[in-house]
């Protein structure tokens, strides 16, 4: 790997828990090329994961939700003006694709799935669910960059500020645990009356934070209005905290109870004690919590049907939705 690398960029624009998983990427490149300059292309609303980052530069920002294709044509004309060395990209999208393979960068680092690879000098394999062997998507994404996956920094790693600590501080007066209850995907998504179920058994002496984004605030308040016992404390958050600022919540809890979605990566990021509720999805994917104090909880039926897809389903296909409705309120209580 040539010593002299000065300027990289990596390009990760999908969902905030996938840009989470390339963070040992950058901890890693930093201390091979600790003078090289950074940069990380994003897509819109995901920027704020790296504010105040030490090994970031520049954040570049996609913009799809207005003229996307126009920004993106944009973007590849910055990207050739910087004339970085070394661009790596995460994606497996013909759109990320071609900023990779006309960046102009000596190495274009690709996985083979992305149908541009062929246009790239650096192709490497991306493997899912190898019945040999599973790799998490940290390792994978190493893979890119050719470090083994036995190297200590395998998790994931954000850096709240200090005024994302002060932002979150008053919260922190008494023991609390958080939950994360909502996912792009329904069959990726704990019930509501699951959830209700197992907060109705929560002990007094906790405060229970909802966590989210401002689209999942209804969400969180139909489940607060379905508790039954008047005991209970929970506060609905949503919307009302930054990522880094959930990040920090999360870090302190007794507990953060959430889906196979990006809160379990917040978790990740800064070890905090997480209890990964999988549905329809499975580990073996690749996107698994990385904690020191992690427990995955899923189902106790051997049903036929599960998985039935790597990224959820928006219904059940069945119709049962027997990975979810089967999780029993004892498997999530066991963790308080």
């Amino acid at each position: 790997m040539p010593e002299n690398i000065t300027k990289i960029l990596l390009i990760q624009t999908a969902s905030i828990g996938d840009v989470i998983l390339i963070s040992p990427v950058m901890e890693e490149l930093h201390r091979l090329h600790p003078s090289a300059k950074i940069d990380v292309l994003l897509k819109k609303g995901n920027e704020s994961l790296f504010s105040g980052h030490p090994f970031i530069n520049e954040v570049l920002i996609w913009d799809k939700s207005n003229e996307k294709y126009s920004h993106l044509f944009s973007l590849l004309k910055k990207i050739r003006a910087k004339e970085y060395e070394w661009v790596i990209n995460f994606q497996r999208f013909v759109s990320t694709g071609m900023l990779t393979a006309f960046s102009k960068a000596d190495r274009k680092t690709i996985f083979q799935k992305n149908p541009l690879s062929f246009l790239c000098n650096d192709v490497h394999h991306h493997i899912i669910n190898n019945p040999q062997q599973s790799f998490h998507e940290v390792e994978r994404n190493l893979s890119l960059i050719q470090i083994s996956s036995e190297i200590s920094n395998r998790r994931p790693v954000l850096y709240p500020t200090k005024q994302d600590e002060e932002k979150v501080f008053p919260f922190k007066q008494r023991p609390y645990i958080c939950v994360a209850p909502a996912s792009l995907w329904f069959t990726k998504q704990f019930p509501i009356a699951k959830w209700c179920e197992f907060l109705n058994e929560i002990p007094k002496s906790l405060d229970v934070y909802l966590i989210g984004g401002k689209q999942d605030i209804s969400l969180m308040e139909n489940i607060i209005n379905n508790i039954s016992n008047e005991n209970i404390k929970v506060k609905n958050l949503a919307g009302k905290l930054s990522l880094l600022q959930t990040t920090s919540l999360m870090k302190d809890a007794q507990m953060n109870f959430v889906n196979d979605s990006a809160p379990l990566h917040l978790a990740s990021a800064v070890n905090a004690k997480t209890t990964a509720l999988f549905c329809s999805t499975i580990t073996d994917f690749g996107f698994g919590p990385l904690s020191d104090d992690a427990m995955v909880i899923e189902t106790l039926k051997i049903l036929n049907c599960r998985p039935c897809g790597l990224h959820g389903q928006n219904q059940c296909p069945e119709g049962h939705f027997k990975c979810a409705l089967s999780i029993k309120k004892e498997q999530l209580l066991f963790r308080i």
